[in-house]
């Protein structure tokens, strides 16, 4: 894989000489008892052709496993919907107004599982506990073929959340072990990224799989969820045997016998990451009662909550019924699933390049704003059309709507880098994944069936999420403005020895201290 956002130079560093460092081989002098605080080398000195070196290791070693493990998640999210095209609900026996409620108890759960995913993986390590729930939903994927009416589709789901749940969260606590803040947003990026990729390859596959309906007696959806199964399991075998526990110890099974870094680039690999959050000198610190207090009384981190929960409610009816909403522009089931694929590659795409453009200027806000701008635009596209507009000027208009720059990695990024401690990162991330899916709960009630086909008032309300979305962004950016302003005038009021008795308690004091700078 080809190095992603990587930094010209290594910031807040002690700049080396160019002279280059001649790297010693692999050896096995790293102990499985050892940890990264021993590796930590607060005198090393690196160029930054060194610090490029480890990362393109990392993107070559470690990203593309990760970024197979959330291909095969969004899977089974696309193949629901790419199912209810297929007429699962008649099947079933139920209408969408089922579909619906099975979204709303699958958002709620979700949401939960996702904040006792994150403290779960800090307990059993995400390299163990993501392919875990990965082989556990792989389990229940294949269950649906089971499925019979609208207890067993209402059951499936339920168990989909619960296995699903923790795995975004886990992933997040995961990475931050291995990136520096300001290189996390771009491979966050390319984690969702890739799951538009996976949407747009579960609409080819579901074009094939679907007409295998009366195939054995079962219908197409049915053998669209086995396929799907199987990947999943198959993936979750791979990932234990591959995903390294962390920096210091990267021999594991399919990764190869020896370590992907030498013990020099270890050091430097643990020190960059170290240097850029102190906090993670304790990386593997468990979480506290008193983070997750401090967590839910941050008021960025409460905005950081407000921004997904309200800026993506939008997206459940459109990821749920896009096949759907495309066959009803008067095109086969199979034809529907098929164009799926251009709007989710365009939004891989998209996002991944403006995503890296945030990384590159360091600015959050405006971006933020403007990839909900997209969205609002989009909506009100779709919802002036009137009801002879013609099926290209229609799919068009669905095109522009789903290809948007998906703001959610940029809005994790963000609230990443500002919230200052390892502990309250990590609640942190379970909530705001969380967020980014309890939103179903009043997201699954804004299409209905007395409001289909054009679904005029549910793109009405589509509209107004959209709207506040923007204004929120803004807002947030001007907050932390805010708070620098206020914390600058502070130091400023410091004598000497006050700003360095501040200095050596950021560590414990996270965002708090005086001298912690918010993003913006």
């Amino acid at each position: 894989m080809n190095q992603l956002g990587l930094e010209k130079s290594a910031s807040g560093l002690s700049q080396a000489t160019e002279t280059t460092f001649l790297l010693e081989p692999p050896t096995s002098k790293i102990l499985p008892t050892q940890s990264e605080e021993d590796f930590y080398d607060d005198e090393i000195r690196y160029t930054p052709g060194e610090e490029s070196q480890v990362i393109r290791i990392l993107d070559r070693r470690l990203l593309p496993c990760i970024l197979l493990t959330t291909f095969v998640l969004n899977m089974d999210r696309t193949n629901n919907s790419n199912a209810i095209s297929d007429n699962l609900p008649q099947d079933l026996g139920f209408t969408i107004d089922t579909v619906n409620t099975a979204t709303a108890i699958y958002s709620v759960l979700f949401s939960v599982f996702c904040l006792s995913g994150a403290v779960v993986a800090k307990i059993a390590g995400p390299s163990r506990w993501i392919p875990i729930l990965m082989f556990a939903w792989g389990l229940v994927t294949l269950a649906h073929a089971l499925i019979k009416d609208r207890f067993g589709y209402i059951t499936v789901r339920c168990w989909i959340a619960i296995t699903e749940g923790g795995v975004i969260p886990a992933t997040l606590v995961y990475l931050g072990g291995f990136y520096k803040g300001t290189e996390l947003a771009t491979r966050l990026a390319y984690f969702w990224g890739v799951q538009s990729v996976a949407s747009a390859f579960s609409g080819l596959m579901a074009s094939g799989l679907l007409q295998l309906r009366g195939l054995g007696g079962l219908e197409g959806w049915k053998w669209m969820f086995i396929v799907d199964g199987i990947i999943t399991i198959a993936v979750a075998i791979f990932t234990w045997f591959y995903l390294p526990r962390d920096l210091i110890q990267t021999r594991a099974g399919f990764g190869g016998r020896k370590a992907w870094l030498t013990d020099r680039q270890v050091r430097i690999a643990v020190t960059r990451v170290i240097r850029d959050d102190i906090s993670k000198r304790v990386y593997e610190k468990r979480v506290q009662w008193s983070d997750i207090k401090d967590t839910l009384t941050d008021v960025g981190i409460v905005g950081h909550l407000l921004i997904t929960s309200i800026g993506l409610t939008p997206l459940t009816p459109l990821q749920t019924y896009l096949p759907s909403v495309i066959k009803s522009f008067n095109f086969n089931v199979f034809v529907a699933n098929a164009l799926t694929a251009p709007p989710y590659l365009l939004h891989g795409i998209i996002m991944v390049t403006f995503v890296h453009h945030s990384d590159k200027t360091r600015e959050r806000g405006y971006h933020g704003a403007f990839g909900a701008s997209w969205q609002l635009l989009g909506w009100v596209f779709l919802w002036v059309l009137p009801k002879g507009a013609g099926r290209g000027t229609k799919y068009l208009a669905a095109t522009l709507l789903a290809s948007w720059p998906y703001t959610h990695p940029l809005n994790v990024a963000w609230m990443s880098e500002n919230t200052g401690s390892i502990g309250k990162r990590t609640v942190a991330s379970g909530l705001v994944i969380g967020a980014s899916n309890i939103y179903g709960v009043w997201g699954s009630q804004i299409y209905r069936v007395d409001d289909a086909p054009d679904f005029k008032r549910g793109n009405l309300i589509n509209i107004m999420f959209a709207g506040t979305a923007v204004v929120l962004w803004i807002a947030q950016k001007y907050m932390y403005r805010y708070r620098n302003a206020v914390r600058a005038r502070k130091l400023r009021g410091m004598t000497e020895a006050e700003r360095r008795e501040e200095d050596e308690k950021k560590e414990g004091k996270g965002n708090k201290s005086a001298t912690f700078k918010f993003t913006t």
